[in-house]
């Protein structure tokens, strides 16, 4: 970092990825910012800039503020880490301390001391606050130490799940046997060996949550965010007035023919339907003929509202997918950040090889819904969009959730 660089960050003020501090402030309160940042995706902690921007300086010489910083990192950070440290020396003789924290860092969730307890924190905007006990294990859960869709439902058991939607995967989807009803104990140990069963004690048994999202009778019971909340919207922004709305509840998948043909659909091909007789179509000349096509390639459709099922972030609660249809576009919007590794660039170049929900994936990919791993952003929604229309889609992440736009023409310069 040069100094023109450091001087930008501290002109456009404190923010999700930069905290000023005082470096005679308590090595709690530093070790606190380190893990808000740490937990997020990283950031630079600026030593000798008070609040306000004013440059003080280190209160101490550079040797001895690396030394305090390090032993900060070691002793009041866990897992202890090893940042980069930099010293500038500003025009007026001052000196600011750089500590930079990784995007990357593989030991999240990271907590901090606070005298005798450890605690994890958060970056919210500019401050960094406690992380409620849903945060924390979404950050477990980024960090892939604990798998939430293989967690049991409370108050639920075999009787929640749907036995003829069972059935109907491991006979006509997967062509396997299956133990007949009468048989409890078998068919509980095949769905205990499956993960749609999870054991709770001796005797107990509860569903887990992909088991209750792909076969449950009443998933949305337990799980009232698993589901879509489909709209279309006569202009081109969100409105009282609509045209249709929906809100899609159920298992995830259809029960199948043994052709592979939806017998009773389930919420993705209820979803797709959705947009199917809502997003309208296209027309243009073509010579002396009047052309007509849908707003949308299918597959694009399809993909979009496969990804946000089968990716999004089950643990965070009281949130729908969103599914919006506008007079220009195509949204869908899928609660939680993108998984640990994943980003944006790595989906569009087709290398993701990190899921959320693996059982839910592996499921999906019996059924058909998810067929070239990783590859499915590139091939079904950019390459299928340029072909459609010409345009780039938009996939962003964004605070807490990812969108995925289409737009129906290309947009205007």
């Amino acid at each position: 970092m040069n100094r023109t660089e450091l001087f930008e960050l501290i002109a456009h003020h404190e923010n999700s990825r930069v905290e000023f501090k005082r470096d005679d402030c308590h090595p709690d309160d530093l070790a606190k910012e380190m893990s808000a940042l740490l937990n997020l995706e990283g950031g630079v902690i600026l030593l000798g800039v008070e609040d306000d921007g004013r440059i003080s300086g280190l209160t101490r010489n550079r040797e001895a503020a690396e030394e305090w910083v390090m032993n900060i990192t070691r002793q009041n950070l866990q897992p202890a880490i090893i940042p980069v440290w930099t010293c500038m020396t500003m025009e007026a003789g001052q000196e600011v301390g750089i500590i930079e924290l990784a995007a990357d860092s593989p030991g999240k969730p990271y907590k901090a001391r606070r005298g005798k307890a450890w605690v994890t924190f958060i970056r919210v905007g500019s401050t960094s606050r406690e992380a409620t006990r849903e945060e924390e294990g979404r950050l477990y859960q980024a960090a892939r130490l604990i798998r939430y869709e293989i967690k049991v439902v409370s108050d639920t058991g075999l009787e929640s799940l749907d036995m003829d939607r069972i059935e109907n995967y491991y006979r006509d989807v997967l062509k396997r046997s299956v133990p007949a009803r009468a048989d409890l104990e078998n068919r509980r140990r095949l769905l205990l060996n499956s993960d749609l069963l999870v054991a709770q004690g001796d005797d107990e048994v509860g569903a887990s949550v992909s088991g209750l999202l792909l076969f449950g009778k009443n998933p949305n019971r337990r799980l009232p965010q698993a589901g879509v909340t489909a709209v279309a919207f006569p202009g081109r922004a969100k409105e009282y007035n609509t045209v249709d709305e929906e809100r899609i509840r159920g298992p995830l998948t259809s029960r199948v023919s043994k052709r592979g043909a939806a017998v009773e659909k389930g919420v993705i091909d209820r979803t797709v339907d959705f947009v199917k007789r809502n997003m309208g179509s296209i027309a243009w000349l073509d010579g002396g003929r009047r052309r007509r096509k849908r707003a949308f390639p299918l597959d694009a459709v399809r993909e979009a509202i496969v990804n946000a099922v089968a990716h999004r972030d089950y643990a965070r609660e009281g949130t729908d997918i969103e599914v919006s249809l506008y007079e220009d576009r195509l949204e869908v919007i899928s609660p939680g950040r993108l998984p640990n590794g994943v980003t944006v660039e790595k989906m569009k170049e087709g290398v993701v090889r990190v899921a959320r929900n693996e059982l839910l994936k592996e499921i999906l990919r019996d059924y058909g819904y998810i067929e070239h791993y990783g590859m499915g952003v590139r091939k079904r929604i950019i390459e299928s969009m340029r072909r459609h229309n010409g345009t780039e889609p938009d996939l962003i992440e964004e605070d807490d959730r990812f969108i995925v736009r289409l737009c129906k023409m290309p947009r205007q310069s």
